[in-house]
């Protein structure tokens, strides 16, 4: 994962050091080689534990202690030594229809992992459950995990979001939307609701302007010693490197780390 950071940075020409998590590819929690590998890193915060749908919900905890559930899922992995990393937990959402009965229905951690959501109307429904369960209960940060292309690829869903995320912005003032790293910096300096308009580590908000600069990104075709006999294609808006990025050569400068 260090090496994907060094590959993102570099070719997607991130300077500002913001690639401080991660999450764990197919969520299969790499143990304590994982959490290691992220201190000597200096990685923030991982995002690859899934606590089991429970009331109420979980905050993000450290992993200086014990977990404050069980290690969820198949054949996971999950750390049994102490290491100096926040876990932003990702609390199983409710997806049950109807919230009333007490149906038996396990949660879903990947918002899109959630199958029985086949309308907009029913995301919006699931969304405001999930949302009133966090809420009125311990307030604990509400994780929101999609792949963008979910979104992309269903109109449907992506307007009934906006219209959710306005609804709530109108009625619930005191409701922010903020980032993994924002959430770690206000539990690390609380301040009050009407101190947090005005919280610092808040007020960085992305707005990117017009592209003015590589309007039309180098098309790189690549091989790499760890995959003989392939062709790979890289788009960046880079120099093409020497070899394609990959495991013990992430810059692609074609030396072996």
């Amino acid at each position: 994962m260090g090496g994907s950071r060094l590959i993102i940075e570099k070719f997607g020409n991130i300077t500002d050091n913001s690639v401080v998590g991660l999450r764990a590819p197919y969520l299969r929690v790499g143990g304590n080689h994982q959490f290691t590998m992220m201190e000597e890193q200096a990685f923030l915060y991982d995002s690859s534990i899934t606590a089991p749908l429970q009331n109420p919900p979980l905050w993000p905890y450290t992993m200086y202690f014990r977990m404050p559930h069980k290690c969820h899922g198949n054949l996971q992995n999950c750390p049994t030594r102490s290491h100096a990393v926040w876990e932003l937990v990702m609390n199983e959402l409710d997806r049950r229809e109807d919230p009333t009965i007490d149906e038996d229905l396990p949660g879903c951690a990947m918002v899109d992992s959630c199958s029985n959501i086949i309308g907009g109307d029913q995301f919006y429904n699931f969304l405001t459950h999930n949302f009133y369960r966090h809420f009125d209960q311990n307030r604990a940060p509400l994780g929101l995990f999609f792949h963008a292309a979910w979104l992309k690829n269903n109109p449907e869903y992506l307007d009934a979001f906006l219209y959710w995320v306005d609804e709530v912005l109108e009625n619930h003032p005191e409701t922010y939307f903020v980032t993994q790293t924002q959430v770690i910096q206000w539990i690390q300096n609380p301040v009050s609701i009407e101190a947090a308009n005005n919280f610092a580590p808040w007020q960085e908000k992305c707005a990117p302007g017009p592209r003015e600069r590589c309007l039309v990104a180098n098309s790189c075709k690549l091989d790499t010693p760890e995959l003989p006999g392939e062709a790979l294609r890289m788009h960046t808006c880079m120099r093409c490197p020497n070899k394609y990025p990959w495991l013990n050569d992430p810059t692609g400068d074609g030396i072996n780390f």
